[in-house]
């Protein structure tokens, strides 16, 4: 195959017209404070489920055993109207308020844990047992959030729609919830956006907390979910992403998960594309402090992809005089992975931006 799918010729063309008029550099904005107000607005539109800031969190908060120098307890809140949802919270020993990550989870196409992905589940055996295996095969045995927590920051992590107690989905199940939330005139890219978003104020809002220092962090699909927090929340004063950056024409190419028409939704925003390519988005975040982890041979986000979104991430931070506050790795020899050195360069740069 070596060409889109459908008739002949057809996507390829409309992928030869996306022009990214808003981009920067392309839009005749110059100003970049007021390009990330177009930009910006640009997104919300798509996201087509509305934003709900005066709503009530109502959390629940239960108790968990003692970790390893930080308290644990589950966390139930409200994250739209029409949602809620349970999250793992983690606070470190000692006297607050302290910095904190709003951990995102991956997708995987591994459904029946979410957060547990990220945090070691004390609360659920077999989810445990899931949790470990997939820590093993991603994290070389390591659970970021716990690793984070021992390293003194808050953390956050809530499931997904589709994902652990809020699932499970099977992927053959995935199109068939997008196409009725879009049938219902809403999103389900949209909607998580809006959750990670409303997740990122509550996290803000605890006592515990430093709201002058709050993270987004995830790998793979949760590092989308980073960059995507990042650009559209003020809550959010930094974030760290790995394995999930690139151009979008160069992942519209066969093979592709971009194009498999069933994960993909998770990470489509309606028309989108017609103003801003993905750098562009995630450049909305700017001039916060940013990271953006890759592997040199990651099979879903080649390295032509990587180079141009770099390109455009660059060129925004250079024009807020912050280039020292954008970091871009590429990791020679990795694929899409987070080992141990991996997440041991991300733990540390956000020590860094977070401690200082």
């Amino acid at each position: 195959m070596t060409s889109l799918p459908g008739p002949p010729g057809l996507l390829d063309a409309l992928k030869d017209d996306l022009t990214f008029p808003l981009a920067w550099g392309t839009s005749p904005v110059r100003d970049p404070a007021r390009w990330r107000r177009t930009a910006r607005a640009a997104v919300e539109d798509a996201l087509l489920v509305p934003a709900e800031p005066g709503l009530p969190f109502d959390p629940e908060h239960t108790p968990g055993p003692e970790g390893d120098g930080y308290s644990r307890e589950l966390v139930t809140v409200t994250l739209t109207r029409r949602t809620r949802a349970r999250g793992v919270l983690l606070t470190p020993h000692g006297a607050g308020p302290f910095p904190a990550v709003l951990l995102l989870h991956d997708h995987g196409s591994r459904f029946d844990i979410g957060k547990e992905k990220c945090v070691r589940p004390w609360y659920d055996d077999t989810r445990l047992a899931s949790a470990e295996e997939w820590a093993a095969r991603h994290f070389d045995g390591r659970f970021p959030g716990d690793e984070l927590a021992r390293r003194g920051h808050v953390v956050l992590c809530v499931d997904a729609l589709g994902w652990g107690e809020r699932g499970p989905l099977v992927y053959e199940e995935q199109q068939a919830l997008a196409a009725a939330l879009y049938q219902l005139g809403s999103s389900l890219a949209g909607l998580h956006a809006r959750e990670d978003q409303r997740a990122a104020a509550f996290l803000a809002g605890l006592d515990r907390v430093d709201a002058r220092r709050v993270a987004a962090a995830g790998w793979s699909m949760g590092g989308y979910r980073a960059w995507q927090t990042a650009a559209l929340s003020d809550h959010v004063t930094a974030a760290a992403s790995v394995c999930c950056m690139t151009g979008l024409k160069q992942i519209l190419v066969p093979g592709n998960n971009t194009l498999r028409g069933q994960s993909a939704f998770h990470m489509l925003h309606p028309g989108l594309a017609r103003h801003l390519d993905l750098p562009d988005v995630a450049s909305i975040a700017a001039p916060k402090p940013m990271l953006f982890l890759h592997g040199e041979h990651d099979p879903h986000f080649p390295a032509d992809g990587v180079r141009v979104a770099q390109d455009g991430l660059r060129a925004v931070w250079r024009a807020w005089d912050a280039a020292d506050r954008l970091r871009l790795t590429v990791w020679p020899g990795r694929g899409h992975t987070f080992d141990s050195p991996m997440q041991d360069e991300t733990y540390a740069w956000l020590d860094s931006v977070l401690h200082a």
